[in-house]
Formats: C-alpha cells, sequence, structure tokens
C-alpha cells in the first residue's frame, strides 16, 4: 500500500536540481560578497535579507560608497563592509562575486589567491563567479583556486534584467563541483533567483550557456531595432510595431528593452550598459569563431553597437550627449541613422505618411 501514495513534493521541486545540503553545524556559513553594480546591488541586497538571523554579509566594492549606500539601507546587523578583497577571502566560506569584466574578475581573483597563499583555508572555502565571462577564464580560475587547500570554485552566471535582480527571479546557470553546487544552490534559491539550471561539473559549460543566452538576446534586439525603425519610416509608427510585437511575442525581454527604444529612454547607468553588451557580443563572436559556428545574427548586432556606441561618444567630445552611459538598447541608433532618422530622439523621425 505504501509504495502506492502520493509523496509530499519537495520544497524546491522543479527550481533546484540539487538534494538539499546538510544541515548546517555550531557555526552558520559566512558569506561575501564583492561587485555591487546595477545587479550585483540587488542580488547582495536580497541575499542579505533572506539570511538576517545568520552573520551579517560581508561586501566589498571598489567604490565603498556602494558597499556604504547598502549598509544605511539594511543596517549593521545585516551588512558589513570589508575594507579590502583580502578580508573577504579570509573571513568568508562563500565568496560571491558579480564583475564587470574578464579584467577585473583576474585582477579580483588574484588578490584573492594572495589571500589564501598568506592564510591557507582549514575548512572549505567556495567562490562563485556570476559574471558575464569567457568560458576559458572559468577553467583559469578553477586551477588557480584548487592549487590551495579546501578550495572549491563554481560558475554560476545569472539571466535576467536589473528588475528580475529587484525581485529575486533571476534564472541562475552554475557549473563545477558537485557539493558546491548543491550548497551554493540553496543560498541563491529563492533568495536571488527563481530556478538553477545545472550544466554539470566543467566550471567552462555555464559560461558557455551564458554566451549563447546573451547572444540570442542581441540578435533580438537587433532584429527589433531594425523592425520598429521601419515601422517608423513606413508611417505605421513604432508604437504600433511595439504593440503587435509585444502581443504575438510577450518575451519579457521584448518588452522592457523594446519599451527603452519606443520612450528613448537610454540611460545606462540605469540598465546595461553599451559598453557590456560589445563584451558580451565579442565572447559570443570570439567562441562561435573558435567553434566554427557563424552566428551572423550576432555579427549584425555587434556592428550595430560599435556604430551606436561611436554616435554617443561623437556626442561626448561635443558636449551634446544626453547620457554619460548608454543602455544597450540605443543599439537601436544604427537603424535610425541608416534610415535617416534621429540617432536617440524618435520625436525628430521623418516618417513617410502613408496615402489612403
Amino acid at each position: 500500500m505504501a509504495s502506492i501514495l502520493l509523496q509530499t513534493p519537495a520544497l524546491h521541486a522543479g527550481t533546484i536540481p540539487f538534494s538539499r545540503p546538510p544541515t548546517p553545524g555550531v557555526h552558520p556559513l559566512q558569506i561575501g560578497f564583492c561587485g555591487l553594480g546595477a545587479m550585483g546591488y540587488l542580488m547582495a541586497r536580497n541575499l542579505a535579507n533572506s539570511f538576517k538571523s545568520q552573520p551579517p554579509l560581508i561586501v566589498y566594492n571598489r567604490t565603498v560608497e556602494k558597499s556604504q549606500k547598502l549598509l544605511a539601507e539594511l543596517g549593521a546587523s545585516t551588512i558589513k563592509v570589508a575594507d579590502t578583497l583580502n578580508q573577504l577571502a579570509t573571513e568568508c566560506d562563500v565568496i560571491f562575486t558579480c564583475l564587470a569584466n574578464d579584467a577585473v574578475v583576474i585582477s579580483v581573483y588574484n588578490e584573492f589567491a594572495k589571500a589564501l597563499a598568506q592564510s591557507p583555508p582549514t575548512k572549505v572555502k567556495i567562490f562563485v563567479e556570476m559574471g558575464t565571462n569567457y568560458p576559458a577564464l572559468a577553467g583559469d580560475l578553477d586551477r588557480m583556486l584548487s592549487s590551495f587547500p579546501h578550495t572549491r570554485f563554481i560558475t554560476s552566471p545569472i539571466f535576467g534584467a536589473p528588475l528580475a535582480a529587484d525581485k529575486a527571479t533571476l534564472v541562475i546557470a552554475m557549473s563545477g563541483d558537485y557539493r558546491s553546487k548543491k550548497e551554493v544552490a540553496f543560498l541563491l534559491v529563492p533568495a536571488v533567483g527563481r530556478k538553477v539550471i545545472d550544466l554539470g561539473e566543467n566550471v567552462e559549460k555555464a559560461s558557455t550557456l551564458k554566451l549563447i543566452g546573451n547572444g540570442n538576446l542581441a540578435a533580438i534586439l537587433e532584429l527589433l531595432g531594425e523592425t520598429l525603425t521601419l515601422g517608423e519610416k513606413s508611417g505605421i509608427g513604432q508604437q504600433t510595431v511595439y504593440d503587435l510585437i509585444t502581443e504575438i511575442m510577450p518575451a519579457p525581454a521584448i518588452i522592457s528593452y523594446g519599451k527603452k527604444m519606443i520612450n528613448d529612454s537610454f540611460d545606462g547607468s540605469v540598465g546595461f550598459s553599451m559598453d557590456g553588451g560589445i563584451k558580451d557580443s565579442s565572447h559570443i563572436l570570439r567562441l562561435s569563431a573558435e567553434l566554427n559556428c557563424p552566428m551572423p545574427a550576432v555579427s549584425n548586432a555587434h556592428r550595430s553597437m560599435i556604430t551606436t556606441r561611436a554616435i554617443h561618444q561623437a556626442q561626448v567630445v561635443s558636449g551634446t550627449q544626453q547620457w554619460d552611459i548608454i543602455d544597450e538598447s540605443a543599439l537601436i541608433a544604427s537603424s535610425r541613422v541608416a534610415a535617416g532618422l534621429d540617432p536617440f530622439n524618435s520625436k525628430k523621425g521623418t516618417a513617410v505618411v502613408r496615402e489612403e
């Protein structure tokens, strides 16, 4: 009889592909977070709020103002500001990093390595990189960190915009040491994200999936920019085209990025910067070349992003720019200029009005 009884579903069934790790011992885990950018700040905030009964989250950011802002928002019982990367590496059991680019990742992890060499760990210590990096870098970091006793490294890039980070609905890819992934997955879901995708023990695989996902987004943004521009130039109007697209393809990225395009909301300081988009598309095209897998749609998006950055930088030189940092959605400027329209102000359009 017992064999046919229904089983109560696990709390995180379908969202975390691992069984729950063992109950922590007498001393709870000390968590650290490095990199409080547009995404990192929101993730660190949510992570800190998720275990207020635990030791305060230790945070570090290159510019201390971001750390102080988080401390002011959550209080000293929830946030502790680290003065150095050495402090983060030596005091924490799990260290999350969310960094801007590969060069910054290398610099930060070299500092971690120096700290570990001076104070070798006596118990398990897990480093988790959550940014968008070239896959081979993950392998380099894993080899470097695994040379220290009890030290583990996993990659855990995230999918979603700042709004998803704010609402803790990110999708999280994960690859590396199995036991470390299990521990980290239950820290991140539901505190930071809604689902974990396990890519196995090869640390490069999660970074690879992240690039594939971002390549898909870049291509979508390019096509979205082209179609909205055609709608404006043809006299249909970009708002009408946007309404149609979001009606038949209501994906969150299309809705949010498309809204930025039609409203000329290109402030990259509150979104994802164009430099970040170019960095990601450069990684994607490098990977596709190494694997002999052409991606012309991503190539077109990459060209549009570089064109848009050039237009913006010319405005910066002349002192006529509206934003100091432009959002990735501004790549529509390339299509607009090619069609004879203003790059960043759709209200100046020269639309063709169709006769009935």
